[in-house]
């Protein structure tokens, strides 16, 4: 496989797929969760309630996203699994998405890569790539017109499709530029 700079990749160079995720104190997940995505199309399913949401939720949050309402909570604090009658509320929450690169999209030497995000109750909030301390413009400069990233075409909520609709001219642009992965330019 010949070596390519990113900016050689066209939007259809970019086959990014989500091998894993794992959730702990996210949410409805007190414990750890760990699904893995063995490629074609996976479906989350069950009753209301459960966290199916959740899980989209977390990937939203692991990749950046820091509109609460977006997270269907009023402050950031809030994604940290606060309790039940019987169960004590935790002090941090964290999410680790794992992406194949094995075609070497991402412009790193990994076939896997795994983007982080920790936050604590005091408010502090960590992200990682592939455990490394990274911040969070790396990981937006990492997956630029990849489709992935907190202002993404890739993670359409039912209610989204209305707001794209009645969006102002420059979020269209925007929303645009990204699928057709002109990002960077």
């Amino acid at each position: 496989h010949e070596s390519r700079h990113l900016s050689e990749n066209t939007p259809e160079d970019f086959r990014l797929n989500l091998t894993r995720i794992e959730i702990a104190g996210f949410k409805s997940f007190e414990h750890r969760l760990s699904v893995n995505f063995t490629g074609g199309i996976t479906s989350v399913i069950g009753p209301n309630g459960c966290g199916k949401t959740n899980i989209v939720d977390a990937i939203r949050w692991v990749l950046g996203e820091q509109k609460t309402r977006l997270l269907r909570n009023t402050k950031m604090e809030n994604v940290i699994f606060n309790g039940t009658r019987t169960r004590k509320p935790l002090s941090m929450a964290e999410v680790h998405l794992s992406l194949s690169n094995d075609d070497h999209s991402l412009p790193v030497d990994y076939s896997e890569i795994t983007i982080s995000r920790k936050i604590y109750r005091d408010g502090g909030s960590e992200y990682y790539v592939n455990g490394e301390l990274a911040r969070l413009k790396d990981i937006r400069g990492l997956l630029v017109d990849t489709g992935l990233g907190n202002h993404t075409y890739s993670i359409i909520e039912r209610e989204m499709v209305d707001s794209v609709i009645s969006e102002k001219d420059n979020d269209k642009r925007f929303l645009l530029e990204e699928a057709a992965g002109v990002m960077r330019y």
